[in-house]
């Protein structure tokens, strides 16, 4: 089964997210969470492996896409919130939960405040909490974006995430993820990059109990951030993707794709 383009708008109390409902009709669900500066057709490949066994839902997390984009600023809290209205909008009972970096933080968050909604957690490319550093990086950009807009950030930010090897072949999602980037909302990213700046993952993240994945691009400088948090749940698993920075999914998503696929379809 394809991606499919159709998209709905749902109302979540003040504001409206976007979202498509794909694959098989009556089956576990699946909710996979985009990051910052992209949109829910980031998980294309993904949507596309998993609807033969699952119910697929895919959303443009606040600001973000063609959700509605208030003026921030927002929290990590805040998105795990709108993700909970939906799909409790939605009538999703549980689901299984797949996030990268702003939503695996996202997904994190909604498994500690709801654990009966998640059946298993995957979270992707996410570190443990925000650091003075990373704040200080996170207002240079918020303040490039409201002096400059957000064209000013394009080309920093694709050559941060991807792998030198995909920059330098040009590999296909560097165009596609840049166009991502470009027709992000400004309110919407400096709302995020708010979030982003302030965030502690860390308190309550040892009490998880449902089976959780953490993945992470072999070539992220992240990647001991994930592998911390992989080291805080008890029983979680941790692969790295070869060939990939920050967004793994995308650069390489045939070993994304095996290793997600095997740990939903686990018993």
């Amino acid at each position: 089964m394809g991606w499919d383009d159709k998209n709905t708008k749902v109302a979540i109390g003040e504001i409206s997210l976007s979202c498509r409902i794909q694959g098989k009709t009556d089956a576990p669900w699946v909710i996979f969470s985009n990051s910052l500066a992209t949109n829910q057709s980031l998980w294309r490949h993904q949507v596309e492996m998993a609807s033969d066994n699952f119910q697929v839902l895919t959303y443009d997390q606040r600001g973000h896409g063609q959700s509605d984009a208030p003026q921030g600023p927002y929290s990590i809290d805040l998105l795990a919130e709108d993700l909970l209205n939906l799909m409790n909008a939605l009538k999703i009972e549980k689901a299984a939960l797949v996030g990268i970096s702003m939503g695996g933080m996202t997904a994190i968050t909604v498994a500690k405040k709801s654990p009966d909604r998640v059946t298993k957690l995957v979270a992707c490319d996410c570190g443990p909490a925000a650091s003075q550093a990373s704040a200080e990086q996170w207002r240079e950009r918020i303040s490039i974006v409201e002096q400059q807009g957000i064209e000013a950030i394009v080309d920093e930010t694709v050559g941060r995430w991807f792998a030198p090897k995909s920059l330098a072949n040009n590999h296909p999602a560097v165009v596609e993820v840049a166009e991502m980037v470009r027709s992000t909302s400004p309110a919407g990213y400096i709302g995020s990059a708010q979030a982003l700046s302030n965030f502690d993952l860390r308190p309550g993240l040892s009490d998880l109990a449902m089976p959780t994945l953490f993945i992470s691009g072999k070539e992220d400088a992240i990647v001991g951030g994930v592998e911390k948090l992989h080291q805080s749940v008890q029983g979680s698993q941790f692969v790295t993707i070869s060939d990939a920075g920050h967004l793994c999914n995308i650069e390489n998503p045939d070993e994304f794709n095996t290793s997600l696929r095997a740990f939903l379809l686990q018993d």
